[in-house]
């Protein structure tokens, strides 16, 4: 599913008082806003796993959760019909089997027996149905309703099947059904606005449950003793953010924490120095991508005040020669050799090279040269001048021009992200010698969210995506009709990559669903909403005295993920 790694909440976070992870009496002590402690203690012999990270989940329901800290708390709490494994491939979770008629237009899944919800009620195929309705009947949920718009009608017959009918022929069954948390109906079905439902006990049943929260402090997990499957071995795993990542580096270094899921490049060398450490590389589920992106909404597609359409966008935005000026003047080699020391990928477009045969790699040669000569004769050439010689171009005479008359841009970024204030002051240095200012502005998640997307009250911003293993569901933030439901983050519409995108969600054919695929991604080069430079790596590293069991060995490395959670045990 597209885990949407958008900016997560700020904290103070204090120093953390901790003993290495291995259980006894060891206590988790984080400051809180009134200067006081909480103090989280741990018991057992599994010990405590702690884990440092740079945001914290904002919402515990899995309709409206858009961060990726939402998801992996989801994905711990939570089964789905369909997992992924580490390397990519689909395996049963709650369903055990799964099959399509021979008209292509009916699904049927087989649902696992003797599985329970962690409040102990029995799940079956029809808590199953029920979830996937919700999402799919919840247009307000941002993400999920994407994946099942197909299903025309999704029913659970018996207690142990599930039958998904669809109008057309689907080519991607299996990715579709990954992120669909199946929720307990018996409290679902009791809530009278589910976009409003806070979900604070989210009862599931995957091998965890959640025991404590305190907002952008700490996540913590105790395992569920009525898990289906293997029940982890460890007594509880700690969540801690870390807003500074200098502080959640030296954390694990001291021994605070047992594992860190992000940190900046600069610190990889301190980390592989550093005793009874190891640093992991691989690739994100599907592949994460920075973006740099614009605000293009036209005001005719504005969404209403009701939707909390406010579009104050600049409308020199909306032209293309401007956005290409400054695809052009924006050097994507020397943002990753600077930002991330070489160790990331040049991007292309919203398709990331993870994804294997679906990446467009013959478009390469139509990426953007970095040319601030050719940037400005781009801009000239449209009749952006500099006229009263202030190193701003203005607007042509007649068009709109904005608040200050001239290519003056606001730039938001998140200001839990390693990378993006140095970003942000090189885009700076390259734009303003094609005479374009920006007023560069970090905001926390909240208030980046708040001004994306519906509302479209920003110029240009920075945030960073996590893919799927399938590519339709990230394309779909260039289709019109996401405008409105806060999917879109830039307002693009164009009826033609609406056309193409419906064409491949029903093409059976690899090969031409390629072809498609591709030609939306050429669609979206030249029309520039976005300027993707790079394609992140994962790194992670972790503490080998601590606990073992780290999986690092696939090709997807993501040590948060349940994979790696519920077979850790304390080393030695």
């Amino acid at each position: 599913m597209d885990r949407r790694n958008r900016a997560t909440w700020l904290v103070t976070l204090g120093l953390l008082v901790a003993a290495c992870g291995t259980g006894g009496d060891a206590t988790t002590t984080a400051t809180d806003d009134s200067g006081g402690t909480t103090t989280a203690p741990s018991t057992g012999e599994g010990g405590t796993v702690r884990i440092g990270w740079g945001g914290a989940p904002a919402d515990l329901n899995p309709g409206i959760g858009v961060l990726t800290e939402d998801y992996t708390l989801y994905d711990l709490v939570y089964d789905s019909p369909i997992n992924i494994d580490l390397d990519g491939n689909f395996q049963p979770e709650l369903a055990t089997e799964w099959s399509v008629s021979d008209d292509g237009l009916t699904w049927t899944m087989k649902i696992r027996e003797g599985v329970s919800f962690s409040d102990g009620t029995p799940l079956t195929a029809e808590d199953v149905a029920y979830s996937i309705n919700l999402y799919k009947d919840t247009e307000a949920f941002p993400l999920l309703p994407s994946y099942v718009t197909p299903f025309v009608a999704v029913e659970a017959p018996d207690a142990t099947t599930v039958t998904l009918t669809t109008a057309d022929p689907l080519p991607n069954f299996e990715y579709r059904m990954v992120a669909m948390y199946v929720l307990p109906k018996h409290i679902w079905e009791t809530v009278d606005d589910p976009t409003a439902f806070t979900n604070d006990d989210m009862i599931g049943s995957g091998p965890f449950t959640l025991t404590e929260i305190s907002q952008s402090e700490f996540v913590r997990l105790s395992p569920n003793p009525g898990y289906w499957g293997t029940v982890p071995t460890v007594d509880e795993v700690i969540f801690q953010t870390f807003d500074n990542p200098d502080g959640r580096v030296q954390a694990l270094i001291n021994g605070d924490v047992d594992m860190i899921t992000e940190f900046p490049a600069t610190a990889i060398a301190n980390l592989q120095g550093a005793d009874n450490v190891e640093v992991a590389d691989g690739n994100y589920f599907g592949g994460r991508l920075a973006d740099i992106f614009f605000n293009v909404v036209e005001p005719e597609n504005c969404p209403t005040e009701e939707e909390g359409g406010i579009c104050s966008g600049h409308p020199a935005l909306r032209d293309v020669n401007v956005r290409q000026a400054l695809a052009t003047a924006t050097d994507k080699q020397q943002l990753i050799d600077v930002v991330l020391l070489g160790t990331a990928d040049p991007g292309l477009g919203l398709v990331t090279n993870s994804l294997g045969d679906w990446y467009p790699a013959e478009l390469e040669a139509a990426d953007y040269v970095f040319d601030i000569a050719n940037a400005n004769g781009i801009l000239d050439a449209a009749g952006y001048a500099d006229s009263d010689d202030d190193g701003i171009r203005e607007c042509p005479a007649g068009a709109e021009c904005g608040p200050t008359g001239d290519l003056t841009f606001r730039l938001n970024y998140p200001t839990d992200n390693d990378e993006h204030p140095r970003v942000s002051d090189m885009l700076s240095g390259w734009w303003n010698e094609i005479g374009v200012k920006v007023e560069i502005a970090g905001l926390d998640s909240d208030t980046l969210t708040s001004v994306c997307c519906p509302s479209f009250d920003f110029d240009v911003m920075l945030w960073s995506w996590t893919s799927d293993p399938d590519p339709e569901s990230l394309l779909g933030v260039l289709l019109c009709s996401e405008i409105s439901s806060g999917f879109s983050e830039t307002g693009y519409c164009n009826p033609t990559v609406d056309e193409l995108y419906a064409q491949q969600q029903i093409e059976l054919d690899p090969a031409k669903r390629r072809e498609l695929i591709v030609e939306i991604s050429r669609i979206a080069l030249e029309d520039v909403p976005y300027i993707i430079p790079w394609y992140y790596p994962r790194i992670q590293a972790y503490r080998t005295d601590t606990f073992a069991g780290w999986q690092v060995g696939q090709t997807i490395l993501s040590l948060e993920d349940p994979s790696t959670l519920t077979v850790l045990r304390p080393a030695g």
